[in-house]
């Protein structure tokens, strides 16, 4: 399959590549383009075979249900049965935004969207080049992250063509990706609403707005056998490079004395800024202690960077577990297959 790159960063730019880009959807047809979470592979979220080519390019199991992503909140009314008053407060302060709700949907929403379950998840991305392309297709759009199933999720457009290029028809360039982790997932369908995945706004923010917020175990402890899912990203090993990763939970000098004393062919720290000058073993950095949202928009790339040095075992080091940082953590839990060693 030949796969068009239209390289467009702006809505006012390129707008008969955006046109191109938003036929092949309304086709049927699949393409990768920007959020400002990571890059999304979009196909027509009301069309099942659509959607279950998304599985088939990506090697995405079949009962890992995808967000639906939208470019009004007058498309609510066609996926969700139900938005409850805690949705439209939440949708009022952090829409267009990276936070997804998940709630009961509609007959419209195919079973392959919804993973089988009688709910479904919804975002308002906030970058335009995403929203226009979902306003000029007329639909809305499923989109997973465009990488291949189980790696680093895409920020930039080269990540997809890496990982997509000849599986798809279309990738749109826009630029590298603003937040660089996946958007935040809460469940709106229990008592208590309940945070699937973390990412961008926080539980602490979420709490601000709604109160009583609870966080899923699956977010830092393995999801158990057999359970299905009402979330991307909570069952199954994601997000990491072709190395064996090992989370390292320990403070500076500590993360370095372990390493150093490991090191050898083959071996590399993933880690903080700070802690590279002291690291005898080869590293990639991924943002400073202090600065979450620096780690969160530097994961991906780095956790790829090792690939393309050939790293074999990889030792990172663990962030905080709060805010930005609970986000970081949950993705290199997962990167590590929950291999953790403490100090």
């Amino acid at each position: 399959m030949e796969t068009k790159i239209f390289r467009i960063s702006s809505i006012f730019e390129n707008p008969d590549a955006l046109q191109q880009a938003a036929d092949i959807l309304a086709g049927g047809g699949l393409v990768a383009f920007p959020t400002e979470t990571v890059y999304g592979l979009g196909a027509d979220g009301l069309n099942e075979e659509a959607v279950r080519a998304v599985y088939r390019a990506k090697g995405r199991p079949g009962d890992n249900p995808l967000i639906l992503h939208i470019c009004d909140t007058e498309m609510l009314s066609l996926l969700a049965r139900q938005v409850p008053e805690q949705a439209i407060r939440l949708g009022l302060e952090f829409w267009p935004g990276p936070l997804t709700m998940v709630l009961p949907k509609t007959a419209r929403v195919p079973d392959a969207v919804s993973g089988g379950l009688d709910t479904v998840a919804i975002r308002f991305p906030d970058n335009l080049i995403a929203r226009e392309l979902i306003r000029r297709s007329g639909r809305p759009i499923a989109a997973p992250s465009a990488n291949l199933s189980g790696s680093p999720s895409p920020t930039t457009a080269q990540h997809c063509i890496d990982d997509l290029m000849g599986r798809i028809e279309a990738i749109v360039d826009g630029g590298p990706c603003g937040v660089g982790l996946e958007s935040t997932v809460v469940s709106l369908t229990g008592e208590v609403p309940t945070v699937l995945r973390p990412g961008g706004i926080t539980v602490e923010e979420l709490q601000r707005v709604l109160g009583q917020v609870q966080v899923d175990p699956a977010v830092t402890r393995p999801v158990e056998e057999g359970k299905r899912v009402s979330s991307p990203g909570m069952k199954y090993k994601h997000y990491a490079p072709k190395a064996r990763v090992v989370l390292v939970d320990a403070g500076r000098e500590a993360f370095v004395r372990y390493v150093n004393e490991r090191k050898g062919e083959g071996i590399f720290a993933l880690c903080f800024s700070e802690d590279s000058s002291a690291l005898q073993a080869p590293a990639v950095c991924y943002g400073g202690r202090a600065k979450p949202e620096e780690q969160a928009q530097g994961l991906f790339g780095a956790l790829r960077q090792l690939d393309d040095l050939g790293a074999q075992l990889v030792f990172a080091h663990c962030p905080s577990k709060d805010g930005v940082g609970l986000a970081v953590y949950n993705r290199l839990l997962r990167a590590a297959a929950f291999e953790v060693v403490t100090l």
